[in-house]
């Protein structure tokens, strides 16, 4: 058995794409391949708990996404309804804590009520935070966290990096170590584009319902093997 590296990621952030590909490879519908990938899912959230991961962000729906045909948008939204009717109290049980992370524009109030219930119920559990991007986009969270600076009425002098990220979704979150894509797609898909500055990035070809235990093992190998130098570098260089 593969080894665990020590040098672990504390945050690690996972664009899971491919669902549709992974069906049209199986000559089955595109939501099935989405609900094979709330399946995947369970098992990434495990090997998160034995591999030590503290925080997990998972991209689930953009503010793109909303122009995708309306029947697969909908099963989407049907998807993440029964996640939570289904999963909730068992996630609580493990000790997960789940945040949302984007708009809750256009579900159900419904809906909407499930999603604030599910944050609410399980905000005082620390194994692991799971933060799930839905109906969300970076570049929205960043112009949302400007309108809210300038309602509070700071001056432009008061404006920092650090008082941008307090208003942005993830507050009180440390930004991700990590980031991987799967699917082989090389974008970054207005996904976490404040907080992953200076993330370092694995693409993986799998398709994200075949993205399992074994293949972020080998993500975090790669990880460790990694030197974080933040714009910095790791010898002095010599001015001559």
């Amino acid at each position: 058995m593969t080894q665990i590296p020590e040098k672990i990621p504390q945050h690690v952030a996972i664009i899971m794409d491919g669902n549709g590909r992974w069906a049209r490879e199986r000559n089955l519908p595109r939501l099935a391949g989405h609900r094979q990938g709330v399946k995947n899912l369970r098992r990434v959230l495990e090997a998160c708990g034995e591999f030590g991961i503290k925080y997990l962000t998972i991209f689930a729906f953009s503010t793109e996404n909303w122009e995708r045909p309306k029947d697969e948008v909908r099963g989407l939204i049907n998807i993440l309804e029964g996640v939570i009717d289904t999963e909730l109290d068992v996630m609580n049980e493990r000790g997960v804590q789940l945040r949302h992370l984007g708009r809750l524009d256009g579900l159900s109030e419904g809906l909407q009520a499930k999603v604030r219930k599910a944050v609410e119920l399980t905000k005082n559990n620390n194994r692991l935070h799971l933060s799930i991007a839905w109906n969300y986009g970076g570049r929205d969270e960043i112009v949302q966290a400007v309108e809210k600076i300038a309602a509070a009425g700071f001056d432009a002098e008061a404006i920092t990096e650090e008082l941008i990220s307090r208003h942005l979704y993830t507050s009180e979150m440390p930004d991700p170590d990590l980031i991987i894509r799967t699917s082989g797609e090389q974008r970054v898909s207005n996904f976490l584009i404040w907080q992953g500055a200076y993330a370092e990035w694995i693409v993986t070809p799998k398709y994200w319902p075949d993205f399992g235990r074994e293949e972020l093992l080998e993500a975090l190998i790669e990880y460790a093997e990694r030197e974080r130098r933040f714009g910095r570098v790791s010898e002095p260089v010599s001015s001559h």
